[in-house]
């Protein structure tokens, strides 16, 4: 779907978008609310946002999906902001080149490395290997981490990637190519598998 100009092409793609879109959810969310709120009451959210916004669509500006995923970001943040407070990781600002959080992709990424996902209950061990990883990641740079986290966890496309965070198509796909294989690189020399790369 190219265009968003009507309720019935929201209603397709939310239909469409909607397994994506849990699966960010599901990555991005802290796992400090997973026993308060699922993953997929935040969807609902972001479909009645989109419902209640639809007429500030901009095609200019975003596609559908990106669109879609905007309000999903900006909803974790309200929803963080909420039950955690100050303590929020205020990581659902749409990135841009400067408009992520990379303390927070790292601390999101180390989690989905360091046990499957985010489970309701994070032993200590888990949370202090967690927290080990976090700061091995410190070794890529922000936007690589983020591209990382775009790619691998959220499954974005390098258009997708390029267009969040304002670079170019090419660019992105050989950033995501070196970051991963690095990324790779410092699990393995931690003494993980590069199998738990695959978590989440």
């Amino acid at each position: 779907m190219d265009n968003l100009e009507t309720a019935e092409q929201l209603a397709e793609l939310l239909e469409t978008a909607s397994p994506q879109l849990l699966r960010i959810a599901r990555f991005r969310i802290d796992p400090r609310l997973v026993r308060r709120i699922s993953p997929e009451d935040i969807i609902q959210d972001v479909f009645i946002a989109a419902k209640k916004r639809l007429h500030h669509y901009d095609n200019n500006r975003h596609t559908p999906f990106l669109w879609l995923r905007l309000i999903l970001m900006q909803t974790l943040c309200d929803t963080h902001r909420e039950h955690l407070g100050v303590q929020a990781r205020d990581i659902r600002k749409e990135a841009g080149a400067v408009g992520f959080d990379p303390g927070a992709t790292s601390a999101t990424i180390a989690y989905q490395i360091s046990g499957g996902g985010h489970s309701p209950s994070v032993s200590a061990v888990r949370r202090e290997r967690a927290q080990h990883i976090q700061k091995l990641l410190e070794q890529l740079s922000p936007i690589d981490q983020e591209i990382v986290a775009l790619r691998h966890y959220e499954e974005l496309s390098n258009k997708e990637v390029a267009t969040i965070l304002g670079i170019e198509i090419k660019a992105a796909s050989i950033r995501y190519v070196r970051a991963l294989r690095r990324l790779k690189e410092i699990v393995s020399s931690a003494g993980y598998f590069e199998s738990e790369m695959d978590n989440g």
